[in-house]
């Protein structure tokens, strides 16, 4: 058997490596190392899959979410809802930009934020919502878009783990996540669903204003040399990793579909067991694209069940360990235990299986055997 990953990278690589040494050539033949026709292939590519008016370019997920909220003209003290179980980058730019981050807990049965929780978080300084897409499962935009309608607020979508999956509307239209709010930002991470072999990030919006101010934002400033409009950053996608993600961008549906077979046969293979809830899987499953696999271990020993199978040379991770209303960096005396049950019920429970493009049925029946062994 092949050795597990938990995310198999160099093997993706081996059956794309043509087109992506070639696309990488084409910038080195050409020497357009910034803002060069590869990634401006790329941005057109995007806006086409996704159907958005716009997609902005830029050097990392962070970055995208901090612009986001640039463009937005946020102001300091402004508060922003945001889920409490998710990674901190989402509230490090909130923090960043002198906002005002207010957590609150998830729903338990898809770990995306509470839908009661925005609503009794909103004040009348509460300017914006970020909903995270987590672990590749869309949040429930429909209820979200119609809170932020009723109260006025902005809605910034965190989509660094969920490109490809489709947000279904109770009329029966499908739009893809990020592309639903105000703006949307996205990280282009190696690991993530459609990663590059370095760091980049895209902002998605459908808003031609709001497009215009973040392509200045992303450039210093400027659109035209020498002329700051606005204030700035220096955050550009690269062209060699625009190159990779040319290559990749036509297979994210079949990737998609790779990782949903895989997780429908972790699934039935834990189905019923009483220690184990595992994802739900739809027939259609275009809502999730499952950029972690992710159980939930109950009334038994997960921290034994980890290393059970570390030993076992399957590797496996808690996302996340510290919910971040807990992270000394943001803590807060706002925050109550008892407002946070389920993120503080979640982090004792949570183990992530390898989950990427390349697994086979022999590593995925030697990962459950495992699992189910440790467990009885």
């Amino acid at each position: 058997m092949k050795k597990i990953q938990m995310v198999d990278l160099k093997s993706q690589y081996e059956k794309i490596k043509d087109s992506v040494n070639v696309s990488i050539q084409e910038v080195l033949d050409t020497n357009t190392y910034i803002n060069g026709p590869q990634v401006h292939q790329f941005q057109k590519s995007l806006e086409e899959y996704l159907d958005v008016k716009h997609v902005i370019p830029c050097a990392n997920g962070t970055d995208a979410l901090q612009i986001a909220m640039m463009g937005l003209d946020l102001k300091p003290g402004d508060e922003v809802i945001t889920a409490d179980f998710t990674f901190a980058a989402t509230v490090e730019v909130i923090a960043l930009l002198q906002l005002t981050p207010v957590l609150v807990d998830v729903d338990m049965f898809n770990m995306n934020i509470s839908i009661e929780g925005i609503k009794k978080a909103i004040t009348p300084k509460t300017k914006a919502i970020v909903p995270v897409h987590l672990f590749g499962r869309a949040a429930n935009m429909e209820a979200i878009m119609a809170i932020a309608k009723e109260y006025n607020l902005y809605v910034i979508e965190d989509n660094a783990q969920a490109i490809g999956a489709n947000c279904k509307f109770s009329d029966g239209t499908k739009k893809k996540a990020g592309t639903i709010g105000h703006v949307g930002a996205t990280s282009f991470f190696p690991s993530k669903n459609l990663g590059c072999y370095g760091d980049g990030g895209a902002i998605f919006t459908n808003d031609d204003a709001l497009a215009h101010k973040l392509r200045g934002i992303v450039n210093h400033g400027m659109y035209e040399r020498y002329h700051h409009d606005v204030v700035g950053v220096n955050s550009r996608l690269d062209s060699i990793q625009a190159a990779v993600l040319n290559a990749k961008l036509p297979l994210l549906d079949e990737y998609s579909k790779a990782r949903q077979d895989a997780a429908r046969k972790y699934s039935i293979a834990f189905e019923g067991h009483k220690n184990i809830v595992a994802p739900s899987i739809c027939s259609i499953c275009d809502c999730h694209v499952f950029h972690q696999y992710t159980l939930r271990i109950i009334d038994a020993d997960r921290n034994g069940l980890m290393q059970h199978l570390l030993d076992k040379g399957i590797p496996c991770a808690i996302y996340y360990p510290i919910p971040l209303h807990s992270q000394k960096a943001y803590s807060d005396s706002r925050y109550k235990e008892e407002n946070f049950p389920i993120t503080n019920q979640l982090v004792t429970e949570v183990l992530s299986l390898p989950m990427h493009t390349e697994l086979d049925d022999e590593q995925i029946k030697f990962i459950t055997d495992s699992v189910l062994e440790y467990l009885g």
